[in-house]
């Protein structure tokens, strides 16, 4: 497939390839994980889409690259503690809604206290950068939790791993990533 084969779902952008053909572009975890991905299928169907990281705040970036917000998500790190337990996971919301972390999340996941995990936290655990988290290429032990209004949409934009780019893929996708656990009532 050429480069002049790809056409975004949505939105204007100055680069469109499959996420497969630019490894270098990914974070590495990310890159790996498409990679290894048993889902071939899945795999193939997630395109890295090319952006300025001066542009990443949602609202900036969606005008800037006529993305509707609502296909758009969100992925945050959350730190569950119970007792002297931390579970780090993370959390997959369109960037519309807002995490319920306080319930849903902590309910979920059986623990005392949930919040967002330290930037440097999330950085250090994931290998992503900041800004740029992403669901493919968690650490395997990891839950992954996403609202179902993220699987329902048809295609959503999420991040690449760096500040820099992102990647779109089928919602239905995301509910095959490992780990992954769709769940009504996530965010509201």
């Amino acid at each position: 497939m050429s480069d002049d084969d790809v056409t975004p779902p949505f939105g204007t952008f100055p680069l469109v390839r499959p996420a497969l053909d630019v490894g270098e572009e990914l974070a590495a975890p990310v890159a790996r994980a498409l990679e290894k991905w048993a889902d071939t299928e899945a795999a193939r169907s997630v395109l890295y889409v090319d952006t300025d990281p001066d542009k990443a705040d949602t609202a900036v970036f969606c005008a800037a690259y006529d993305v509707p917000p609502e296909l758009s998500a969100n992925c945050v790190v959350v730190a569950a503690k119970r007792g002297g337990d931390v579970t780090l996971a993370a959390c997959l919301v369109l960037a519309t809604t807002r995490l319920d972390v306080n319930q849903a999340v902590r309910k979920h996941l059986g623990a005392r206290k949930a919040s967002f995990a330290p930037m440097d936290t999330a950085v250090d655990a994931t290998g992503m950068e900041y800004g740029g988290i992403t669901p493919v290429g968690l650490p395997a032990d990891w839950p992954l939790l996403i609202d179902a209004a993220v699987v329902a949409a048809p295609h959503v934009l999420v991040g690449s791993g760096r500040r820099r780019g992102k990647l779109i893929l089928p919602g239905t996708a995301l509910a095959r990533l490992p780990e992954a656990e769709v769940l009504q009532g996530l965010a509201g």
